[in-house]
């Protein structure tokens, strides 16, 4: 699980930071209101923490940018702000929770649990499907028509991904921080390398193409449209 932190007080920030990431999830921190948003623009969160008074633009403001956007990804406010009307405006800004500061970590860890199981109950089917191909989440089975494929665990990761995204070009620097969950390096191939793989068990066995690469750009999923 993803989580997008944007809180610029660093004390507050770190320590959130490596309480979520003890607690087993991948935190993603932004120290500025313009980054936060560029961030969750560009990447693939399940959560998203933001305070409100932040350099650059407002949590208000990202918040409000986001939903106009058709971002749907569920947002907790953590911030000192703690009247009536304020709370009110989080919540019909868009925001599905607002903690006060100062909190017990504790109570803050409960409510992000509660809003990642409200959003996997909402938005995350157990199968995906594009043409024959068929991703079981829960057994973490592929296959095609009839046909079962076997993959690795990080193969099925990126597969999952890919079938997620369908029809995005997704850059190499995108597809290595969502699956490896590292730093992409332009001297290394290992992007490319697990792509070939998967296409060896996915594409390569059956007439119609699914995995693209786009020059110069990266990789989509998708069924290829007759010229």
């Amino acid at each position: 699980m993803r989580i997008l932190l944007v809180e610029d007080e660093k004390k507050i920030g770190d320590y959130l930071q490596k309480g979520l990431e003890e607690a087993g999830f991948r935190v993603q921190l932004c120290r500025n209101g313009l980054d936060g948003y560029h961030r969750a623009i560009t990447e693939s969160f399940e959560l998203l923490i933001l305070d409100v008074m932040l350099p650059d633009i407002d949590g208000w403001q990202l918040l409000q940018r986001l939903r106009e956007a058709k971002h749907s990804t569920p947002v907790l406010f953590l911030t000192a702000r703690d009247s009536l009307e304020d709370k009110v405006k989080g919540l019909e800004l868009g925001a599905d929770d607002y903690l006060v500061k100062p909190f017990a970590f504790a109570e803050l860890l409960a409510r992000v649990r509660s809003l990642l199981r409200r959003g996997l109950r909402q938005v995350l089917p157990d199968e995906l499907q594009v043409d024959d191909l068929l991703l079981d989440i829960p057994r973490r089975r592929a296959s095609r028509g009839n046909s079962r494929i076997h993959l690795t665990g990080r193969e099925f990761t990126l597969l999952e991904f890919l079938v997620r995204h369908r029809g995005e070009v997704l850059p190499r620097s995108l597809i290595a921080s969502q699956v490896w969950d590292m730093n992409f390096d332009s001297d290394t191939n290992v992007i490319d390398v697990a792509i070939r793989r998967l296409r060896a068990k996915i594409d390569d066995p059956f007439p119609t193409k699914l995995i693209h690469t786009v020059r110069g750009m990266g990789y989509r999923l998708d069924i290829e449209e007759p010229c």
